[in-house]
Parts: structure tokens; C-alpha cells; sequence
């Protein structure tokens, strides 16, 4: 633990970063560093929870060790040719040196330096600021509930050259978290799925187990599932809100197309009823698999591939990873479902605007196409 005593030294600010990038909480950085947890939220959200840049000097410029050496020397009363031959620079740069700063019965070091240093910050603009149309195209699909990635993959694939009219993901983040910038407005963060203030490191749970009776292995699936070269093979889970109520989320391996189902509660006749009326809207060639995690919400699988001709199979106890394709469309979900807010008061057609949204937006892992794009060029 660094000294409890002093300000926001280099120390604590190295120490915040590093504990930062290993998903450390705050109030645990602030009693490592002795600092309230208030202030380390501050210094994260003035940087965007992004490590600042760190400035490099130019060869040639004065150090701070050199213009110590010039105020002394000028408290002696040294000549400006003494002072050069001393610091092995030229009389002329210790007199512009002086010159800039005051006299030299008022030159000081450390305002020298702080001149310097602000004197020299000549960022080059920033991208979003210098095109306007680019800004406006990028806040539209935030507003969209676009990911910035997202958008960056669809701007490069609408160029012809790969170059006009875009921008990386990273330069969006930092736009929107680094508020310094004032270039993109806080408003939009809202638009993210997670809705942090700043980046963090992201934390993983574990699942919890649960058992059901003749349950398949997943690891029986045959090789046309593992390879996700055909659709109709799709993945499931619960999205879980308050009061015990809940969404069914269904997805396809291939496409990530979504399918969101309404459920009265979390018992098996329920989901299993909800599950089959929604795969039944599909087309039959996309009634194939069902991979479903441990929960006893499907313990009644052996129906559900009854009435749907469609072979169920479950992950391995603990290991939700294992259909990593609806664990990540979940995660997306939780932007228009947050955590610990009821799901009961949804519509089935306000799931399937929800679910329609999501097949349009641009995936990474589709080549930034859309699942819903996806989906239909499989289907011609």
C-alpha cells in the first residue's frame, strides 16, 4: 500500500491503472491507495476509465533538470554563456529560455516547465470533430442502440475504399467516455448496453448447476451443430427478472438470429408452452436442435421435441460457456432488460420489437452483417 499522506501522486495514479485492468472495485483501489472511494471515481470518470496517453518529450527540448540549473545559475549571477557552456547548449537558447519566462531575477523553474508544458499541447483535431457528417452518422446509430464496434464494422463496409466515412470503435469510446473532448454528448452512453459511466475490466460468474432427468449431453450433439454451417440449431436460457419473472431467449448458432419468448413464470409447462408457440412461427427447416443450460425450467424437454421435432440436448453442470452464442445475446439483451427490474409487464409484441431490433443490428462475427441478413440469404 503507498503512503496514506499527500495528493494524487504519479504513485497512486500508476497504482489506480493497474489495479483498474484487473476489474479491481473502487472502494477496494481507494483503501489501497488511502484515498476516498469519491476521489479515484472521480480521476476514472475524468479519463473515461481509459489510461491517458502518456506525453513524450521532444528531443532537444529543456528538461526540468535544466531549468533548475538556469534558475540557480541566475541566482548566482552567471552570465547566459557560463549557463550555456554549463548545460552544453548555446548562449542564445538559454536567453530565449529567460526571456520567455520572465527576467531573470523572476525566472523560475517549475513555472518554466508548466509554461512548457502547456505550450506544447498541439493535439491534432479530433476526427468526429472535423466531420460533422461522420458525427452525425455515428450519433444516429448510437441512438439506434448500435454498439460502437458495430458501427465502425458497418461504416467500413458501406466504403468503397474501406476508408471514407469511418472511424475505429476505439475512437467512439473515447469520445464518448473522455467527455474532456467534448465531442459526442454523456446522453448517449445511455445507449450502451452496459450504461457504465466509464471502461472497465469485465467480470465473469459462474453458472449454477442444476440437474434434469434424461437430459441429453451436449457433448452428443453431432459435427452439423459444432460446425454452424447450417441454421435451425439454436441455443437457449432464461433472462431472469425481479419478482421471479422471466424471458426466454432462444438463438441460432449460425445467424444469431433472436427469438424472445414470454413466459408466465419460471416452471417447466410454462416455458415449454411458451418455447413451442414461438419455434412453431419459424419454418419447419429451422426446427432442428435446442441447446438449453441445466435449469429445471426445462425439465420438460421430452415434450417440447414432440411437439416441435426438434432434438434438445444440455450443457455440462457449471459450464454455461458451452453455448457461449445465447450467453452473449443475453448479455446484449440486459441493455433493453436491465438487471433486477421486473419482465413481467412485456408484451409478446413488445419482445418480438425487442428481438427485431437486435436481428438488425450489424454483428461482428457475421462480417457485420445483420442476423436477420444472415438468416435469409441461408433461407434462398
Amino acid at each position: 500500500m503507498v503512503s496514506i499522506h499527500g495528493a494524487m501522486t504519479a504513485e497512486r495514479k500508476s497504482r489506480i491503472w493497474q489495479l483498474w485492468r484487473k476489474g479491481t472495485s473502487m472502494s477496494v483501489i481507494a483503501r489501497d491507495i488511502a484515498k476516498p472511494p469519491a476521489t479515484v471515481y472521480s480521476y476514472l470518470l475524468y479519463h473515461g476509465g481509459m489510461v491517458p496517453r502518456r506525453r513524450t518529450r521532444r528531443p532537444g527540448t529543456l528538461s526540468m533538470l535544466e531549468r533548475e540549473s538556469i534558475s540557480r545559475g541566475l541566482a548566482c549571477g552567471m552570465s547566459y554563456r557560463a549557463l550555456g557552456r554549463q548545460l552544453g547548449r548555446s548562449a542564445s537558447t538559454v536567453l530565449r529560455e529567460v526571456n520567455r519566462n520572465g527576467e531573470p531575477d523572476k525566472y523560475r523553474a517549475c513555472e518554466a516547465e508548466k509554461t512548457f508544458l502547456k505550450r506544447s499541447r498541439r493535439p491534432k483535431p479530433f476526427l468526429l470533430t472535423i466531420q460533422p457528417g461522420l458525427r452525425s452518422v455515428v450519433i444516429e446509430r448510437l441512438e439506434a442502440d448500435w454498439s460502437p464496434e458495430q458501427i465502425a464494422g458497418w461504416l467500413k463496409r458501406q466504403s468503397p475504399d474501406g476508408k471514407i466515412m469511418c472511424v475505429s470503435h476505439e475512437t467512439i469510446y473515447r469520445s464518448l467516455f473522455i467527455q474532456a473532448r467534448g465531442v459526442l454528448s454523456e446522453e448517449l452512453k445511455k445507449h450502451l448496453r452496459t450504461k457504465r459511466m466509464f471502461r472497465h475490466a469485465r467480470s465473469h460468474h459462474a453458472a449454477v448447476a442444476g440437474g434434469i432427468p434424461d437430459a441429453i449431453s451436449i457433448r452428443a450433439r453431432p459435427a452439423e451443430i459444432e460446425d454452424r454451417a447450417l441454421p435451425g440449431h439454436w441455443e437457449g436460457d432464461l433472462i431472469a427478472g425481479a419478482n421471479n419473472s422471466a424471458i426466454a431467449t432462444v438463438v441460432d448458432r449460425s445467424t444469431r438470429f433472436t427469438v424472445l419468448c414470454k413466459v408466465k413464470n419460471k416452471r417447466a409447462e410454462s416455458v415449454v408452452q411458451s418455447l413451442t408457440e414461438q419455434m412453431r412461427q419459424l419454418p419447419s427447416q429451422l426446427h432442428k436442435s435446442l441447446t438449453w443450460d441445466r435449469g429445471q425450467e426445462l425439465s420438460a424437454h421430452k415434450r417440447f421435441s414432440m411437439d416441435t421435432h426438434m432434438s434438445v440436448y444440455f450443457c455440462d453442470p457449471g459450464c454455461p460457456w458451452q453455448r457461449g452464442t445465447n450467453e452473449n445475446t443475453n448479455g446484449l439483451l440486459r441493455q433493453y432488460f436491465p438487471k433486477g427490474t421486473s419482465l413481467a409487464g412485456y408484451s409478446q409484441h413488445e419482445l418480438n420489437d425487442v428481438a427485431a431490433k437486435l436481428n438488425g443490428r450489424p454483428r461482428k462475427t457475421l462480417g457485420f452483417k445483420t442476423p436477420a441478413e444472415a438468416l435469409d440469404a441461408m433461407l434462398q
